[in-house]
Order: structure tokens, then sequence, then C-alpha cells
């Protein structure tokens, strides 16, 4: 079996990359320091358009007294660079976050009640909504747009008032005085659930595809699990520099993960390749070998293996059905191309469910992609078959306004669908 491990095969190509979303691998530059900012952390989580600094983590000598601590105690300034908004050009603008919650911990990571914990650390929490701390950047934009998470987060941040340790019913000794000072992210990041992935490389004739996949915290070999393909668009696919983008450039990969979003706590296996982007026949044919690979590697339910699509991803997804029917057990089409009706046949032979999402007013692929990929299926099926009256459970189209949409990019409609969790609950249960 040809799967190997991403940094070993991209080292022996001289393409060593950082997996996570800073390349800050040196000491701290604030170590030794007898008072003050010991260290600065990021810690991000990939919200529904993408992975953002959800929080930083600061670091000092000897546990801190959280009961002088306010949100006004630091500042917070972040790029306000969004790729999916602005231009490049606006990566070198700030603007300050929104501190919601500020408390400490013994590490550095987020509490979810927000209850302090004896620690050294203190942990400030920003705001989501904030238009700063996007990770994921557009790292070319010529002939062939990609992105990638940046290797330099520009996360900022200024301690304003003095911070104490704790300890006595009074203030303790002053552990960092506030000032000017703006430190940047001294450490690599903590990246909520994005580090739980594995990353590792897939060799088929002519390509060799990276991937990303999650098991469950428990997993059990002897256990059969569901399987969700995420394909993700064109500017996810292999630049040989943005292993592990799929995973933070929106919510698809990760969302598996959390009952939020899936509408249930069934534990599922997540597979997400990334294609280099030569031509449809060769990348599907990479992805059904890949497919085919990992699931004699582990423990997947053959008859409970689904793919989500983005964009570009729907062409991989409608090859390979078309040349394996029932590759599949269910199909979400998010934003997707237009399925030629030689593909709606071949698929309609093994009866696959279908949804299919677009915005109404995508610019990228008109929302006439949507409309007919849904007519054509409906038509094929009918062909082939099928019962009409079964025809609104096997394929199903829903059409996004703009005001469904968070941010304005009406090309991503995976925003809006994998928000409605009855949407993926629906393809668990195919």
């Amino acid at each position: 079996m040809a799967i190997r491990r991403t940094t070993a095969a991209l080292a022996a190509a001289g393409l060593v990359v950082a997996l996570t979303a800073s390349a800050m691998a040196a000491p701290s530059a604030y170590a030794g320091a007898r008072t003050g900012i010991q260290s600065v952390t990021a810690i991000t989580k990939v919200y529904t358009f993408g992975q953002k600094v959800a929080a930083v983590a600061i670091e000092y000598r000897d546990p801190v007294d959280p009961r002088t601590l306010d949100r006004d105690t630091f500042t917070v300034s972040d790029s306000i660079y969004n790729f999916r908004l602005n231009p490049p050009e606006d990566l070198p603008k700030r603007a300050d976050r929104t501190v919601t919650r500020i408390y400490t911990n013994d590490e550095p990571t987020i509490i979810p009640d927000g209850r302090s914990h004896r620690g050294r650390y203190v942990i400030v929490e920003l705001d989501p909504g904030d238009p700063g701390g996007n990770t994921v950047i557009r790292s070319t934009c010529t002939t062939r747009c990609y992105e990638k998470i940046n290797p330099n987060l520009p996360t900022e941040v200024v301690q304003n008032e003095d911070v104490y340790a704790s300890g006595g019913p009074g203030r303790g000794r002053v552990l960092g005085a506030g000032g000017p000072a703006r430190y940047p992210l001294t450490t690599e990041p903590v990246n909520l659930l994005a580090d739980e992935f594995r990353h590792e490389t897939y060799d088929h004739p002519g390509m060799t595809v990276p991937y990303a996949y999650h098991l469950p915290t428990r997993y059990n070999p002897n256990r059969a699990y569901p399987l969700v393909v995420v394909l993700p668009g064109w500017g996810s696919g292999y630049d040989g520099e943005n292993v592990g983008v799929q995973v933070a450039v929106d919510v698809t990969a990760t969302a598996w993960l959390q009952p939020t979003w899936t509408g249930g706590r069934e534990n599922v296996i997540v597979l997400s390749p990334q294609t280099q982007r030569v031509g449809t026949e060769a990348e599907s044919a990479a992805l059904v070998a890949l497919l085919d690979a990992f699931t004699k590697r582990y423990h997947v339910d053959r008859k409970r293996v689904y793919v989500s699509t983005y964009s570009w991803g729907s062409t991989l997804a409608y090859d390979a059905m078309a040349n394996h029917p029932g590759l599949f057990s269910g199909a979400l089409i998010n934003a997707g191309f237009r399925i030629s009706p030689d593909q709606a046949a071949r698929i309609a032979r093994a009866e696959t469910p279908f949804w299919i999402t677009h915005g109404t007013s995508d610019p990228i692929l008109p929302v006439t992609f949507g409309r007919d990929t849904a007519q054509s299926l409906r038509a094929a099926y009918v062909a082939a078959g099928v019962d009409p009256a079964r025809l609104d459970e096997l394929i199903r189209y829903t059409e996004f306004p703009d005001e469904a949409f968070a941010e304005p990019d009406y090309h991503a409609v995976v925003g809006p669908t994998y928000e409605d969790p009855s949407i993926l609950r629906w393809l668990l249960t195919r």
C-alpha cells in the first residue's frame, strides 16, 4: 500500500513545510526574562468560513492572580486581511480584536466555561465576528490561485495594565508591568481540532496525493465506522507549500467531528485529499485508489462511505461515481460544477442519494449549474427506472439567498449548508 508520511515524502523532494499555522519554531523571545511576558501563543479554531485566531495564551514565570485581570488588561491586534474579501495589499493593515473573556490556565488552551484555573497562562478569548485574525491567505493569484496557512501569523499583544502573581488575600508581586510594548507570537500555535488531523501522502502512478485524515479519539479497529470524504475546491489543491490547508480553509473537514454541526454524536472518520489539479480523469482515478487503500487500512463501514464536495471537488466526485457506480452511499455537492448527462446516467444505476446546494448569487459557478445538475440527475434516475415518487428523497436541491451567508462570499455555500445540521445528518443516514 503506497501510503506514507507527508513530512518524509516532502523532505525527499526538498519541500519540507510547516503543518501548523506558524513557522515560529525558535525559542521564546522572552524566555529567561526575570519578569514580564515569557511567551505568546495563538490558539486557533476553524469557524464556518475558515480558521481564525480564537484566543491568545500569554505566559508568565509564576501563576497569575485572575482577580486583577479584566478585558482591558491586554490589547490584541491582527491583520484585517480575509482572502475571500480583501486584496493581498491589505495583509499589513491591522485592527484591534474584541476581547470577550479573560482567565488563567495551567496550559495554553481554552477552557470551555471560561473559569480560571490556577496557572501561569492568561487566556484572552477573542470575538470570532471580528474582521481580523484569519490564518488562511491566498499565496498565488495569476493563472492558478491557491490558499495556504500563513506561516507567520501577525497577531500581536500589548499588556496595558500590570499583571500580578497569585497568592494571599491582597495583590501579590508584579509579574509584568503594563506598557506600550508590542509582543508578537513566539511559539507554534495551538490549532483546536485541526491539530488532531494526520497528514500523509498516497503514491499513485504519475502523482503523489497529500491528504489529511482524522480517526475517532477512541478508534477501535474491531468496529466499523462511517467515512466522510471531503473534496475541497480548486484553491485548496496541493501546490508544494500548502499542506493541510483543506482542513483550515473552511469548516467542511472539522464539522464532522462536532455534534453541534452534525446533529448527532456518532463517531466518523474523515478523509480529505488535496489534488494537484492536473485533470479530472487522472485526479479521480487517484482518489478512487486512495479510497481503496484507506478503507483497507482502517475499519470503514463500506456501506456508509459518503462524499461532500466544494466547487471543483464536485468534478472528481462525478467522475469517480460515474466510473464506479455505488462508490459513495450519499453525496453532498456544494457550489458544484454542472454534471454531464452521461455521468448522470451512469451514476443513476446505483441510485445514489444527492443533496445539491448552491448560492443564488454565486459569482464563480452560476446558480444554473446547481439547478441543471439536480434536473439532470432527476431525469437520469427516472430513465433508469426510479419511481418518480422517490425523487424528492433521492435528489434534493437547496438554493441559498444572499442573506443566508454570514460572510458575503456567495460562492462559499458550504457556509449556510454546513450551518444546517439537518443536511449533514441527512447524509450520514443514507
